[in-house]
């Protein structure tokens, strides 16, 4: 099906923008990326209808060994996130409300059994 991690990757990242879309939420950015190396990354940048902005990491695993996808966030991919949006923001010329939320994939992509599962306000920026 896919042949690489990229693949799966955006193919993660498109099932969770169509789940989120479905929620309500308006996609702003996906994979908004700051300059240079050691930076961050953020998957997809939703809307809320309120205008609450939502920084989305999307994981997905075949499998829960090792915590699944939810452990898979750990602390210095939560800074990158955060570094990201902080940069993301800086060109804003009002800081509208925020969050980080995650949207994990537990199993095979393709299959129904693939559970999506959205986890709002899954971390904060006092990581950084």
């Amino acid at each position: 099906m896919w042949t690489s991690s990229k693949q799966r990757g955006d193919a993660a990242e498109d099932e969770a923008l169509r789940y989120l879309q479905a929620q309500g939420l308006h996609l702003v950015r996906r994979n908004f990326k700051t300059p240079g190396r050691g930076g961050g990354e953020v998957d997809l940048i939703m809307r809320e209808r309120d205008g609450t902005l939502v920084f989305v990491e999307v994981r997905q695993r075949a499998s829960a060994t090792q915590g699944g996808a939810a452990a898979s966030i750990g602390r210095t991919k939560q800074r990158r996130i955060v570094w990201a949006a902080r940069y993301f923001l800086l060109r804003c010329t009002t800081t509208p409300p925020c969050r980080f939320d995650a949207v994990l994939l537990q199993g095979k992509l393709g299959d129904p059994a693939c559970r999506v599962t959205w986890v709002p306000a899954a971390f904060d920026a006092s990581v950084a």
